[in-house]
């Protein structure tokens, strides 16, 4: 009996150990609804405080506005340089038109015409997740601002 309650005692232990790790993992990803907060945030900065000042905010990855867990923003103009980005800001200035998702998706040449075409809106593509360092599906939403974009994306 003693042997059974011990196993039963390890068994559950064990289990809520495993299911703490699913939850730790699943609070470190943002939602998509708040990567349209960011997007809007950023949006607004923009508008409000002038492009300099709000892509500086933007590249900062110490700035929880634009960057928090897994959730951060990036702003590409219509050449597909990087204007501004909250998890890697060495890339500013950098083309990335070029770039593909690890499926072979264009996905800055996708945005782009998404900005372009219907003033922004949602897209998928596979992308390396910057705290469990795994690729994953990333939904994408971006919004259109005079020449260029602003999207952030939760991964799933």
């Amino acid at each position: 009996m003693k042997a059974w309650v011990a196993a039963a005692a390890l068994g559950l232990a064990w289990g809520l150990a495993l299911c703490g790790g699913g939850a730790a993992a699943a609070a470190q990803k943002g939602s998509r609804a708040e990567a349209v907060a960011m997007v809007k945030r950023a949006v607004a900065m923009v508008k409000a405080q002038g492009r300099d000042k709000a892509f500086a905010a933007i590249s900062d990855p110490a700035n929880t506005d634009f960057h928090d867990r897994d959730l951060y923003v990036y702003v590409y103009d219509f050449n597909g340089k990087v204007l501004a980005h909250g998890n890697n800001p060495q890339m500013v200035g950098t083309p990335r038109i070029a770039l593909k998702d690890m499926e072979g998706k264009f996905m800055i040449q996708e945005m782009i015409t998404l900005a372009k075409t219907r003033g922004g809106g949602w897209i998928s593509y596979k992308w390396p997740n910057p705290v469990t360092k795994t690729v994953e599906l990333k939904e994408g939403y971006i919004e259109r601002v005079d020449d260029f974009l602003i999207g952030s994306g939760a991964y799933r």
